[in-house]
């Protein structure tokens, strides 16, 4: 999952038993029917045995459009230092030995969906919070923002796998 969300008690604060050191679920949370593989004593959320899940699942209104998704594979070649303005010394080598191609593009939300992509595919999940307060004021939603992180996440999975195969 992109980033971690949690809902508060209705207090505000959290239920503390004191029996216990650790946070009490409210009661509406822990009368919800127990997950498979959940004894009867064991708290809603607290899994002993079973696997955590990895990501939740994204919702069914995340979408991409085509260009999006190709702008998202074309983020994957690019360096971070196209997220830079380009300097006096890198502009006077573009001058001397020829102009090389400006990979941000004319589109104010395709660029930020590319920058946050190129960004997502050198440091995971780790972008920079105005990054993504720059994503959501493009007009993406947190869920496309978690919907491209997490794909992003698994092509850098596959392709490390790939890479240690060899």
């Amino acid at each position: 999952m992109a980033y971690l969300a949690f809902e508060e008690t209705p207090g505000g604060q959290p239920v503390r038993d004191p029996a216990i050191s650790a946070p009490v679920m409210p009661a509406a949370i822990a009368t919800a029917p127990a997950p498979v593989g959940v004894g009867v004593g064991t708290p809603v959320g607290f899994v002993a045995d079973a696997p955590a899940p990895i990501a939740a699942p994204v919702s069914a209104t995340a979408r991409l459009s085509a260009l999006e998704w190709s702008v998202v594979a074309l983020a994957e070649r690019d360096r971070l230092s196209t997220l830079r303005t380009p300097g006096r010394l890198s502009i006077a080598i573009r001058v001397l030995f020829g102009d090389t191609p400006n990979p941000r593009l004319a589109d104010p939300q395709l660029e930020a969906l590319r920058r946050v992509a190129v960004l997502s595919w050198h440091h995971g999940y780790t972008i920079p919070s105005a990054e993504v307060r720059a994503f959501l004021a493009a007009g993406y939603t947190p869920d496309q923002y978690e919907l491209v992180v997490d794909s992003i996440g698994r092509g850098r999975a596959e392709s490390n796998a790939r890479r240690f195969r060899r």
